[in-house]
């Protein structure tokens, strides 16, 4: 098995992740600001250097008022 920030899955979810803080209209840096991480924190996972964990994927589609379900939904669809 493939470590799954390898995964078209994967990408996916860092994809829809990505374009629902630029439809918020943060920087990196303001969402950095937010969840109360360095600005690098968002930039690994964004480039696929770092694995998000279910708990930080929930902190972060909050911040960025993203549905989760329906981030999750895209996820499962690709297969």
């Amino acid at each position: 098995m493939r470590k799954s920030v390898h995964t078209e899955q994967y990408r996916v979810l860092i994809t829809r992740l990505t374009e629902a803080r630029t439809d918020a209209g943060l920087t990196q840096q303001q969402l950095a600001d937010l969840l109360g991480r360095p600005q690098s924190f968002v930039a690994k996972y964004e480039n696929g250097e770092r694995r998000l964990d279910v708990v930080e994927f929930l902190e972060i589609a909050g911040q960025i008022e993203a549905d989760p379900h329906a981030i999750i939904d895209l996820v499962l669809k690709t297969r």
